[in-house]
């Protein structure tokens, strides 16, 4: 099992040094990842399911947050959770990933992706809400060519995106393509995951049947795509007080990371919950093992 930690920075801040303060700790404590959300725009009565969304809460850019960590940091692997995909342009996106890639030595690779729930913030990228998913899809196809792609340059022509031969350097740190994570609450992206994804991070506010049923579709929709199933990589949130029993739980419906985040806002007692997080699963042990 892997363990990763979450900073939100809409309710933690963005105060430089403290978000460093926390990723370093989670590095010495072990973690094996940071995350961060993201939400380009928000607005008065800007809702996710029945919680309404504060529109002052400071949702910094994730990717560029994630370079300033990298370059506090020499071991934690860089997420997102999610990066709304549909309001980023794919080639842009492919520049930005491989570039933090390169820097960071090759930790860019938890990138997870989802589609996003407010039509206000499509509304003020340009973005049809109603075709977000196939935008999605099509980005995927765009990042992985571009990143493919050498010095004859590639060609993509479909509903959202076009453009002929060109060439997008520098690639990613080693590898083909940098692996793409699917986000989502729902059997639309779960088949998406199965389809596209290297991974799949259900939210957490779902049925254990519900759960188990989208788990089941991304793993029979990878196989239906001839894609072995054994490599979608299966994430869950957690608590910071989560117990051993839950975790050897969660190990059992075949979960591979767990993402979980301080509750406190004091730095220093979150500084506790991670230590102590840690030493129950004796992470430090386990990273030089």
């Amino acid at each position: 099992m892997k363990f990763a930690i979450s900073y939100s920075t809409p309710y933690f801040g963005v105060d430089p040094d403290r978000i460093v303060a926390y990723a370093q700790h989670a590095e010495a404590c072990g973690f094996e990842s940071l995350y961060l959300p993201e939400h380009i725009v928000v607005y008065p009565g800007a809702s996710a399911g029945s919680h309404e969304i504060p529109p002052s809460l400071p949702y910094a850019d994730p990717l560029d947050c994630l370079s300033y960590v990298a370059a506090a940091t020499q071991r934690l692997l860089l997420g997102t959770g999610v990066l709304l995909l549909p309001y980023h342009h794919p080639v842009l996106l492919a520049k930005r990933l491989a570039t933090i890639d390169v820097l960071s030595k090759g930790r860019m690779r938890l990138l997870t992706v989802g589609l996003g729930t407010l039509p206000g913030e499509a509304d003020a990228v340009g973005v049809d809400f109603a075709t977000r998913g196939r935008r999605a899809d099509e980005a995927i196809d765009v990042l992985r060519l571009l990143w493919a792609g050498g010095e004859d340059g590639v060609s993509f022509d479909g509903e959202f995106f076009s453009f002929d031969n060109v060439c997008s350097f520098p690639k990613p740190l080693g590898v083909t393509h940098l692996p793409i994570h699917v986000g989502g609450s729902s059997r639309a992206a779960a088949c998406r995951a199965g389809r596209r994804g290297d991974g799949y991070f259900p939210g957490g506010a779902l049925t254990p049947d519900e759960r188990t049923i989208q788990m089941d579709l991304a793993r029979s929709t990878a196989i239906e795509h001839g894609r072995g199933a054994e490599a979608l990589e299966y994430t869950r949130w957690g608590t910071i007080d989560m117990s051993t029993e839950k975790v050897e739980a969660f190990a059992a419906q075949g979960v591979t990371r767990i993402v979980v985040s301080a509750t406190a806002i004091e730095p220093d007692r979150q500084r506790d919950q991670l230590s102590a997080f840690a030493e129950r699963f004796a992470l430090s042990s386990a990273r030089t093992a």
